[in-house]
C-alpha cells in the first residue's frame, strides 16, 4: 500500500465546455447553479455574459465558451455556472455540464502540451491524461485575473 504523503493528491470538479473536459480545483468551487435573468453589462469584454443576482449577491457571469474560443451552443440551450470567489468578488463560470469529483495524484499532472491553443494554455495549469481523454486543469486565478481591470499608478 502506498503512503498518501508520498503521492500528494488534488481533487477536481470535472466540467464540460463544448466537447472538452476541464478540471476545477474543488477548493475553489463554492456552488453550482443555473444562471437566470442575466443582465448585460454595456462596454464589458465579450467574455462577460453579464451580471445576475444569486441569493442577494451580484455575480459576474463569465462565458467560458467565448473565453476559450468554443462555438456557442447551437440551440441556445441552458448552461450551468460554477460559483467562484476571487479577490472578494463573486463570479459564475458558465459551463455546459458538471461531472464528478476526481482525486488525482500530483505526479500524474503534465505540463500543457506545446500544441494546446494559446487561449487555453494561458489559463491552464496543466493537463491530466485520463483513460481516453485529456482533462485540462483551469487555473481559476488566471481565468479571472484577465477579467480584472488594470489599475494604473498615479
Amino acid at each position: 500500500m502506498t503512503d498518501v504523503t508520498d503521492n500528494p493528491t488534488n481533487e477536481f470538479v470535472t466540467v464540460k465546455i463544448g466537447p472538452q473536459l476541464f478540471g476545477l480545483p474543488i477548493n475553489r468551487v463554492h456552488d453550482v447553479f443555473m444562471p437566470e435573468a442575466i443582465t448585460m453589462v454595456p462596454t464589458s469584454t465579450p467574455e462577460i455574459a453579464g451580471v445576475l443576482n444569486l441569493r442577494g449577491r451580484i455575480v459576474t457571469a463569465i462565458d467560458m465558451r467565448r473565453k476559450l474560443g468554443i462555438a456557442p451552443l447551437e440551440d441556445g440551450g441552458s448552461s450551468l455556472a460554477v460559483g467562484i470567489e476571487f479577490r472578494g468578488e463573486s463570479y459564475g463560470l458558465m459551463i455546459d455540464a458538471v461531472g464528478e469529483v476526481l482525486r488525482l495524484t500530483e505526479a500524474d499532472i503534465d505540463q500543457n502540451p506545446v500544441n494546446l491553443d494559446s487561449r487555453w494554455s494561458s489559463i491552464s495549469s496543466g493537463v491530466y491524461r485520463l483513460e481516453g481523454e485529456l482533462m485540462v486543469i483551469l487555473d481559476v486565478d488566471r481565468v479571472l485575473a484577465t477579467q480584472m481591470p488594470l489599475v494604473k499608478a498615479a
